[in-house]
């Protein structure tokens, strides 16, 4: 007797082959095998009459730290068939110093809670400890290394500073991180240089993954750092949520794709993960030029209260970056700016409301608003920016070399979380993949699309026995309706579960049954094989 057999399924092997009809038996944590009819019986029974059987979709780009902390079931993600978060982009739970640990507490907004570790090893069985129902894994941050032995100077490293921070990344390496992430617009990430992160890339080994120097007026520049990068320091490269930011570099996809496809024919791995929205999320800190965030959060708010700087602030938003990437141009101004979390009780009847209608109300310009709303809140101020192509995703969906990533928390519509608006792509992002994009449009078959979303991002992060339905290999596996699954969150109305994801298994154990959590919390933390 099995403990589970998973009957009359369609089976999707994860490697891109033809499904075809099979029963998928589990034993403990791993499948115990995938025959055309089980004969045994299982100790559960689950039957997948027409439903897609495949393994589990891993969010290659996760900030469900703090939602994990506050509610591990990671619901939003769960219910599309997440079985594995992978955290890192420039920042990571190690390795901390007693002043990153107080300061990253003095900004924790909606969701308060302590900091009992120092490595990143240390935070990511913290979690586990805590229960997580999905698996979690993570890189060691670029700009975590350089807060710990430089701060936030605009300054090279010394000699001695570069050995310790390529020693913190060997460390993190051995302890299992993925590689060297680094997140390239933001303070103090962007004074880092490329020989910077070359040290650091080859310390960590395994995969170099960036958000890039500039996704806009400078995209193809940033494009060959990262090929560089990767070429150097002996690594595999990949590209966070590729885009085009900005109308005026949209013709530039297909130059980014030759120059990927060339460097992969020469023998550097190079890949790309991507989200399937037009717009990104992140802070007013991203339309505000980097010296004004130099020496960190409270040096930046010093700044914005400065009235014989706000003119020469205003100004710079208002032109594209020559140094920096101003995502305010790339969205064409204020209104392609929508306001969604504040850490400020008086402020959050502003959630949901673009730049321009809070600037018009207030009768302050936009540029103005913005650094009034970072003082007030002191905060960066969640935003959507509206920065991207709705052919270029298309476009993109289909090469195949692109993984996916949600870039955003795994949240409830419930509790702590109802008091700010995620991005919708926290409730819908693989969803809005496979219903949209993949049964909709019919871009890529769904065979090719869950290859790229399990064995190809499971081997991209040397992953050992993920991604696969197939004997032997771990049980994380999902089933869902093809025909039904949706994505349903908006950016008006955000909190909003897909759906179609009927069954979900991590390490054997079922997360999610015909639909509904089951409160099981089997994730574990995995490691770079």
């Amino acid at each position: 007797m099995h403990d589970v057999v998973i009957r009359n399924g369609t089976v999707y092997d994860g490697e891109g082959g033809s499904p075809y009809a099979a029963d998928v038996a589990i034993d403990g944590d791993l499948i115990a095998a995938v025959m055309p009819a089980i004969g045994d019986r299982g100790r559960r029974e689950v039957d997948a009459t027409g439903l897609a059987v495949a393994p589990g979709f891993i969010n290659v780009l996760s900030w469900a730290i703090p939602s994990l902390i506050a509610d591990g079931r990671a619901q939003s993600d769960v219910r599309q068939g997440v079985t594995l978060e992978v955290f890192g982009e420039g920042s990571s739970m190690g390795p901390l110093t007693d002043q990153m640990r107080r300061d990253q507490i003095e900004r924790q907004a909606d969701i308060r809670y302590e900091m009992p570790w120092t490595t990143l090893r240390e935070g990511l069985d913290h979690l586990v400890r805590l229960g997580v129902s999905v698996n979690v894994a993570s890189f060691v941050g670029a700009t975590t290394l350089r807060v710990h032995e430089v701060g936030y100077d605009d300054r090279p490293p010394t000699g001695a500073e570069l050995e310790r921070m390529s020693r913190l990344a060997r460390e993190a390496a051995a302890d299992g991180a993925l590689g060297l992430g680094s997140a390239l617009i933001y303070t103090p990430g962007t004074f880092a240089s490329t020989d910077e992160l070359v040290a650091l890339a080859e310390g960590a080994g395994g995969t170099y993954i960036s958000h890039l120097r500039n996704e806009g007026d400078r995209l193809l520049e940033a494009v060959d750092e990262l090929i560089e990068i990767a070429r150097r320091a002996h690594v595999r490269g990949e590209i966070y949520h590729l885009k085009q930011a900005g109308k005026t570099n949209w013709a530039k996809l297909p130059a980014v794709i030759e120059r990927v496809e060339r460097a992969r024919a020469a023998g550097i791995d190079i890949a790309a993960d991507m989200y399937p929205y037009t717009a990104g999320a992140t802070g007013l800190n991203a339309c505000m030029p980097p010296w004004v965030q130099e020496g960190g959060f409270r040096a930046w708010l010093e700044r914005l209260r400065d009235p014989s700087l706000r003119t020469r602030i205003a100004r710079e938003m208002r032109a594209p970056g020559k140094n920096w990437e101003n995502l305010y141009v790339a969205a064409g101004g204020a209104a392609g700016v929508l306001l969604v979390s504040f850490k400020n009780e008086a402020l959050k009847p502003l959630t949901g409301k673009t730049l321009a209608e809070v600037a018009q109300v207030r009768g302050r310009s936009p540029e103005e608003t913005a650094m009034d709303l970072v003082v007030e809140d002191e905060s960066r101020v969640g935003a959507c920016y509206f920065i991207a192509s709705e052919d270029n995703l298309r476009r993109e969906v289909a090469i195949d070399w692109m993984s996916f990533g949600s870039d955003e928390a795994a949240p409830a519509p419930e509790g702590v979380f109802l008091k700010s608006n995620p991005h919708p792509r926290a409730y819908g992002t693989f969803a809005r993949l496979l219903g949209h994009y993949v049964r909709d449009e019919g871009l890529v078959p769904l065979e090719e699309a869950i290859r790229r979303l399990t064995s190809f991002p499971a081997w991209n992060l040397r992953l050992d026995r993920r991604g696969r339905i197939a004997r032997g290999y771990f049980a994380d596996v999902v089933a869902f309706d093809p025909e039904k699954i949706a994505d349903h969150a908006t950016y008006a109305d955000p909190h909003r579960y897909a759906g179609g994801v009927i069954d979900v298994f991590v390490n054997g154990e079922q997360v999610l049954r015909r639909g509904e959590h089951t409160g099981a919390r089997p994730g574990r933390v995995l490691v770079r094989g």
